[in-house]
Formats: C-alpha cells, structure tokens, sequence
C-alpha cells in the first residue's frame, strides 16, 4: 500500500474549491497516492457539493456484487452515454521483455490490484463535451425561459472553456464521433460539469484502471490477442482509419464491452507520465494497490491507447506516452490556450466512476490544478 502526500494539492476543501474556483496553493513534490487506509462506505464519504443523484435505473450500489451496467441520463439534456461495471481484481500492468513493438516504459511488470469502479463504453463525443463547453445547456434554459434545475445551479458554476480559435473537428466531424483537441484541464473540468449535472461523481482513469480495463482480463498485446493483422476487426488506426478519427462503437469491443480501447482517439488519464514509472512501482516489493502518480508539472502529463493515426504497436494494451508542448504548436494566442491543444487532433478522453466515493480530502489530487488558472491569468496581465 502507498500513501505519500502531495503538498501542492494540501488546502481544506470547500465550495469555491468544489466548483473549480481559483484558490492559491504551493507546490509540492510528486506523489504517489493509492488505497488510503480506513476507507469505508458511509455518509461521511459524499463529496459535500456533489447534489442529489438524478435518478437513472441501475446507478446505484452499495457493493461490487450489486454493480450493473446503466445508460447515464445528463439532467436537463437529451444526452444519455454507457456505464459498465469492471470488476475489482488484480493484473499485471506493463509489457513482458517478448512482447514485439514494446516500449522501454513499460516495464518492468508490476502486480497491481484495483478497486471496482464503472467505466464509459465509449469515448466522450462531440454533443456530450460541448453540451459543457459551449454552455448549450445554459443557453437552452433562456431560450425556453426555464428555471434551473438543482443539479444546473451548481453545474452553472463549473468554469467552462473560451470559444475555440478554429475548428477544433479540423473537418473530421462531429456526429457520433470523439471530442479532440482538449488538455487534460479541460477534460478534468469537463468531469466536474457532469458530476454537477448527473450527482454521481465522475473522473478520468488512472494509468492503472486504463490500462486494467483495456485489458479486461487478458495478458495479450491486445485484448483480442498477439496477433496485429487482427486489429481491422477491434479498432481505427493508420492503415484503416482513411486519415480521420471515426464515429465510437464502430468495431468490436473488448471482453469487458468496452469499445475504441484500441485506436481511434488515443485517451488522457489522470497520472504524471514517468518513463521509470513502473521502477518506481516496483522498487515498493510486492502487490501495489491503485497506484496513481499525482502531477507535478503540466507536462509530460500521461496519455493511453492509440489513435487513428498510429501504426498498430501503439494500439498495444501496455503501450504509454506523455504529452508534449508541440500538442499546442500552432496555437496562435499569447498566452497559448490552457483549454485546447490545435496539435492532438488524436486525443480524447472517457470517463470513470469509481463505486467507492472518495473523501473530500482524497478527491483533492484527482482535481484540475487551480494554479493553471492562476498562471494563465497573469500571462494575461491579470484579464480575465
């Protein structure tokens, strides 16, 4: 078990935090944080701003045995999206010394367990995301001249994007297909929305549970096995993809019924990305429980899965990569954008729910980070 404290994220929590209000916090070391002891399920556990669920058949449980799949209704939409449950248990995350196309970063192997939490079956699309970004649903209430709902009112308060500079589908589209383009910070943001608007509470995976998932009970290269000249059938890459991303739920899906695990967008998660990461794990001795590297820096932040325009050994279960300052090359505004990255037109993201709620204190280092608010605004000269 690994509990270290990361003081960069060490302020008490309240609404204005909750909400993704600036609040001035120092730097700290980078942390590794998993399994904190004495977690139990109680009412003490409830994230104190997160509302009432809105009701959706299958949502609830107490216990893993009780976890269902469900179809998440987004309150005061017409936008619904997948949930499944995946199981607790253990794996081995990284890639054997065999496994052709491996990467350096992803070894040595390292047993890890994880908790059960459920999991978007598909990547989060164009009419979900800017549902949030462009405040459709705001702007839709005035049309209809219709009073906020309680789960709006602090769904309202959730900071949201600045309008784009271009066209951020680059012309690839948008009906049914991955939202792209966003950084972590915004995806992050966009996690708090939906919590905001649904009552339960949502956020990126961790390294570890993208990886655990993308596996869904496998040790092959891919879910489906070691075999690339099979990947036509379970996922979009460079061969197949016609130089664009394509609409979600197109291929097959992995064993647990998780669809584009393999290609199509390749997904943020919530971790540092550390090349040595898995040394690091390693180097504890033993059976590691949820491990997650809390970010100290904006970059190299970690990124999972392949995409459209990747040659099929990025499509690999094991495969990791971190973000890069080029992601936002062509960005033309000074200050660059902490919303978008013009360059990742690869990149999209899905969501997690965890069935154990976390502490306020421990939701802290799963937040987007206040200070690149703080930052952006005195690059600005203050403005806001």
């Amino acid at each position: 078990m690994i509990r270290v404290t990361d003081n960069r994220r060490n302020f008490q929590p309240s609404l204005a935090w909750a909400l993704g209000l600036a609040v001035v916090f120092g730097v700290g070391a980078l942390a590794i944080a998993a399994d904190p002891e004495g977690l139990k399920p109680s009412e003490e556990l409830a994230i104190k701003w997160l509302p009432k669920p809105f009701p959706v058949e299958n949502s609830a449980a107490k216990t893993e045995a009780e976890m269902k799949a469900y179809t998440e209704l987004v309150s005061g939409t017409d936008l619904k999206f997948e949930m499944v449950p995946i199981p607790s248990g253990k794996f081995l995350m990284g890639s054997p010394d065999t496994e052709e196309g491996r990467g350096e970063d992803e070894g040595p192997q390292v047993e890890v367990e994880l908790a059960p939490f459920w999991m978007a079956t598909h990547e989060t699309t164009w009419d979900l995301y800017e549902e949030w970004s462009f405040e459709l649903d705001v702007q839709r209430r005035k049309l209809k001249s219709e009073e906020a709902s309680d789960w709006d009112k602090i769904a309202d308060a959730v900071a949201r994007p600045t309008k784009p500079y271009t066209d951020m589908t680059f012309e690839m589209g948008k009906r049914n297909k991955p939202a792209i383009c966003m950084t972590q910070y915004a995806a992050q943001f966009f996690c708090k929305w939906l919590c905001a608007k649904t009552g339960r509470y949502y956020r990126l995976p961790t390294e570890a549970e993208w990886e655990y998932a993308a596996r869904a009970g496998t040790k092959t290269a891919y879910s489906f096995g070691d075999d690339a000249e099979a990947l036509d059938e379970h996922g979009w890459y460079f061969d197949n993809s016609d130089d664009a991303y394509q609409e979600i739920g197109q291929k097959k899906p992995n064993p647990w019924g998780l669809y584009d695990m393999h290609g199509n967008v390749s997904e943020w998660v919530l971790d540092q990305y550390i090349p040595d990461a898995y040394k690091k794990l390693a180097a504890k001795g033993g059976l590691v429980s949820n491990p997650f590297f809390v970010p100290k820096t904006e970059i190299p932040l970690a990124v999972r899965g392949g995409s459209w325009d990747d040659d099929p050994q990025r499509l690999r279960s094991a495969a990791r990569r971190g973000s890069n300052k080029d992601w936002k090359m062509q960005d033309p505004q000074i200050p660059q954008s902490i919303w978008y990255l013009t360059d990742a037109t690869f990149l999209g993201f899905r969501v997690v729910r965890p069935l154990e709620l976390p502490t306020e204190e421990q939701a802290k280092v799963y937040e987007p980070d206040p200070q690149i608010m703080l930052d952006y605004k005195e690059a600005q000269g203050g403005k806001e």
